[in-house]
C-alpha cells in the first residue's frame, strides 16, 4: 500500500477545528446574555484560536491530492476525535473552569464521546456560557456518531450499520436516499428535530429554558451532562419532566433510521426490524424487572439524591426504573436514584445493561442491540452445525443471509471489547482502585455510560482518580466510542509501513 497522504488528513483535521470555533460562539452569546463579560471575552478567545489553527492547517495544505484512502479515513476519524478535543478543551482551561490540563481533556472526552464522566465537583457554580458548551461537546459527538455509523464505519466494515447496508444491498427502496450525503442530511435533520422537540416540550412541563436545551442535547446526544449537581434527581418532585427524558433517551437510543421510517409512515419496515423489537423488549424486560423488585423494597428511597420519595408507590417505583434502565442501557447516564442501592441482584444487573448498549446508527455507545443479536443466533446455529455437519446454516437476519465476514467482525469485536475492558480494570487496579471501583470504571469508560460503581458510583464523580487512572479512562472512553478497530488499528506497527 501506498505512503499515507497526510497532506489531506491535515486539510480535514483543519476544516474540524474551524467547525469546533464556529460551535463555540453559541456559548459566546450565552456569556453575552447572561452578562458574563469576562467569561464571554475568555470562551471567543478559544473559538478564535481554534478556527484560525485550522484555517492555518487548512491554509498550508490547501495543494492536497483529494484522493482519500482507507489508510487516511482511520487516521482522520481518531485524530478528528482528538483534535476536537484538544480544541475543545480550551473554554474550560481559559475561563479557568477547569485549570488542570488532564482534567480538562477528561472532561471534554467525556463530552465528545457522550460518556457524561465530569470530575467537576459543583457544576451549578459554572457560568452559563461553559455549561452550554459542555453540553455542546455531547451534542457535537452524537452528530459526529451519526455520520461515522452511516457514512464511515461500513466503509471500514466495522460497523454495526454494515448489516442495514446487506440488507438492502445498492441504491434501492430501502435505503433513505441513494448517496451517503444525503442519508447523513436526513439523519440530521431528524437528530436537530428531535432536540428542538425535547426542549420546547421540557421547557412546558417546568424546566427553564437554559436547562431545557442543555438537557435536550444530552440526551439526544445519550450523553448524560446536566446542568445540576444531582443531575436529574433535582426534578424528582416532577415526574413530567422525567417521562419527556425517558421517552427521547429510547428514541436516541433507537436506530435513526427506523425513527426515519415512522416519519415516512412506513410501520411495516419499524415492525420487520429485528433490532428494533429486541431493543424494545429488553427495555420493557428490564424495567419490568426493576420495577417489581423496588416496589416490594419500599426502604430503597432517594434520600441519598435529592426529594425522597416512597418506593413503595407503584408510579414512582416503575418511573425511576424505566429511567435507570433506559439510562444505562443507552449510556446516557442520567440519575434520577442510585441504583447501587437496589438490591445486590439490581446492582448485578445494571453492571451487564453496561455491555448492552442500544441500537446501531443511534447515539448510544456500548456493543449494541445487533451484535448482540447475532452473536445469539450464531451460538444456537453452532449447537445445529454440530449435530449436522454438511448442512449449509447461514446466520439470517432481516430474512437474509449475514455474510459470514460480518458475523466474524462482530465475533471478533466482542472478543476485543472484553479484552479492552480487561485490560483496562487490570491497569485502573493497579493504581490503587479497588476491584468494584475498577471494573465499574473500566465497564462504564468503555462503554460510554458515564456512572459506574464503588467510589465512582451515580452520586460520586471521577474527581479523585489519579492523573494517569484519568488519562486512561479517557483512552477507553475513544476506543469505545469509535468502535475500537478504528483506534487500535493506527496503534499497529503494520499500518504504518508504505506498502
Amino acid at each position: 500500500m501506498s505512503s499515507i497522504n497526510h497532506k489531506i488528513v491535515l486539510h480535514t483535521l483543519g476544516l474540524l477545528l474551524i467547525f469546533n470555533g464556529i460551535f463555540m460562539l453559541f456559548a459566546v452569546l450565552t456569556s453575552v446574555y447572561y452578562n458574563e463579560g469576562d467569561e464571554a471575552y475568555q470562551i471567543a478567545s478559544a473559538a478564535v484560536a481554534s478556527s484560525f489553527s485550522g484555517f492555518l492547517m487548512m491554509f498550508t495544505t490547501r495543494d492536497h491530492d483529494k484522493n482519500l484512502k482507507q489508510k487516511e479515513g482511520y487516521l482522520i476519524v481518531t485524530l478528528g476525535w482528538v483534535f476536537m478535543v484538544i480544541s475543545g478543551m480550551l473554554p474550560y482551561l481559559f475561563t479557568n473552569s477547569i485549570s488542570s490540563i488532564t482534567d480538562a481533556f477528561f472532561e471534554t472526552m467525556s463530552g465528545y464521546t457522550t460518556t457524561g464522566a465530569t470530575i467537576l465537583t459543583d457544576i451549578e457554580v459554572l457560568p452559563k456560557g461553559v455549561l452550554l458548551w459542555r453540553s455542546m461537546t455531547h451534542w457535537i459527538g452524537g452528530m459526529g456518531i451519526i455520520v461515522l455509523a452511516v457514512a464511515i464505519f461500513p466503509l471500514f466494515g466495522i460497523g454495526g450499520m454494515q448489516l442495514f447496508s446487506a440488507e438492502s444491498p445498492g441504491p434501492s427502496a430501502d435505503k433513505l436516499k441513494p448517496k451517503i450525503t444525503d442519508t447523513a442530511k436526513r439523519l440530521w435533520l431528524i437528530y436537530l428535530g428531535y432536540t428542538i422537540v425535547e426542549a420546547v416540550l421540557l421547557y412546558f412541563a417546568g424546566m427553564g429554558v437554559f436547562d431545557a436545551i442543555n438537557h435536550a442535547m444530552s440526551t439526544l446526544s445519550t450523553g448524560g451532562f446536566s446542568t445540576k449537581n444531582a443531575s436529574i434527581a433535582y426534578w424528582n418532585d416532577q415526574p413530567l419532566i422525567q417521562y419527556i427524558i425517558i421517552l427521547f433517551m429510547f428514541l436516541a437510543g433507537t436506530n435513526f433510521v427506523v425513527s426515519y421510517y415512522g416519519f415516512k409512515l412506513n410501520f411495516k419496515k419499524i415492525y420487520e426490524n429485528e433490532e428494533f423489537k429486541l431493543y424494545a423488549a429488553f427495555v420493557l424486560g428490564f424495567t419490568v424487572i426493576s420495577g417489581v423488585l423496588i416496589y416490594f423494597n419500599a426502604d430503597l428511597g432517594l434520600s441519598s439524591i435529592q426529594h425522597p420519595q416512597v418506593f413503595g408507590e407503584l408510579e414512582s417505583a416503575f418511573r425511576h426504573a424505566s429511567f435507570q434502565v433506559l439510562a444505562v442501557m443507552t449510556t446516557t447516564g442520567f440519575i434520577t436514584a442510585d441504583y447501587t442501592l437496589w438490591t445486590p441482584f439490581l446492582t448485578v444487573l445494571f453492571f451487564g445493561l453496561f455491555f448492552l448498549g442500544g441500537s446501531a446508527g443511534s447515539t448510544s455507545g456500548g456493543v449494541k442491540v445487533v451484535r448482540h443479536l447475532i452473536m445469539i443466533k450464531n451460538a444456537i446455529l453452532e449447537f445445529k452445525r454440530i449435530l449436522h455437519p454438511n448442512a449449509v446454516l447461514p446466520v439470517r437476519y432481516a430474512k437474509r443471509a449475514v455474510n459470514s465476514d460480518i458475523v466474524y467482525n462482530i465475533l471478533g469485536f466482542f472478543i476485543l471489547y472484553m479484552l479492552s475492558f480487561i485490560i483496562g480494570a487490570v491497569v485502573l487496579g493497579a493504581t490503587g482502585l479497588d476491584l468494584k471501583t475498577s471494573i465499574g470504571a473500566a465497564a462504564s469508560s468503555l462503554g460510554n455510560v458515564g456512572p459506574a460503581f464503588g467510589d465512582l458510583g451515580p452520586v460520586d464523580n471521577y474527581a479523585g482518580l489519579s492523573d494517569f487512572a484519568k488519562s486512561w479512562c479517557s483512552f477507553l472512553m475513544l476506543i469505545g466510542r469509535l468502535e475500537l478497530f478504528t483506534v487500535l488499528i493506527i496503534l499497529t506497527p503494520f499500518f504504518w509501513r508504505n506498502r
